[in-house]
């Protein structure tokens, strides 16, 4: 597969929400944070994979991280460095990831994440809907990756 990563534009909106509705996953705030989005896209312009950043002041939390069975590891993996140069060239000084998934625990530790106590968060992480959540969710916990 020809893959190409880029910036999602509002014009990208309709068919990113349907992408992450179709994976089950939560659409609030896309559309005020497309700029934090990223898109890998196939030849046919098919949407195979996307990511994307809830920036809280100087944190990001990572959100909606959705792919197609298609998506290999090297372009899963091309796809989150993509997503920590666009963090960084936004001046976020930390990235969050909320999961209740422990075998995403792996795959964020390769990129340098570690777990976070609850207690320890940031209050303007609580700005988050998806935080507030998440907090309420058996078994779930935080990884932190701190990008200055």
């Amino acid at each position: 597969m020809e893959a190409l990563i880029r910036c999602a534009r509002m014009t990208d909106k309709d068919r990113l929400i349907a992408f992450l509705e179709k994976a089950n996953l939560g659409t609030d705030g896309v559309e005020d944070a497309i700029e934090y989005f990223l898109i890998l896209e196939d030849e046919d312009e098919q949407i195979q994979a996307t990511i994307g950043i809830e920036p809280l002041g100087t944190y990001g939390l990572l959100r909606s991280l959705a792919m197609t069975q298609k998506l290999s590891e090297n372009e899963l993996l091309f796809l989150l460095e993509q997503m920590l140069k666009l963090a960084r060239e936004k001046k976020l000084e930390s990235l969050y990831l909320a999961t209740n998934k422990r075998s995403s625990l792996s795959l964020f530790s390769v990129l340098g994440f570690e777990r976070e106590d609850k207690e320890n968060l940031p209050n303007g992480l609580f700005a988050s809907e998806h935080v507030k959540h998440i907090m309420n969710v058996d078994n779930s916990l935080f990884m932190r990756l701190k990008l200055e």
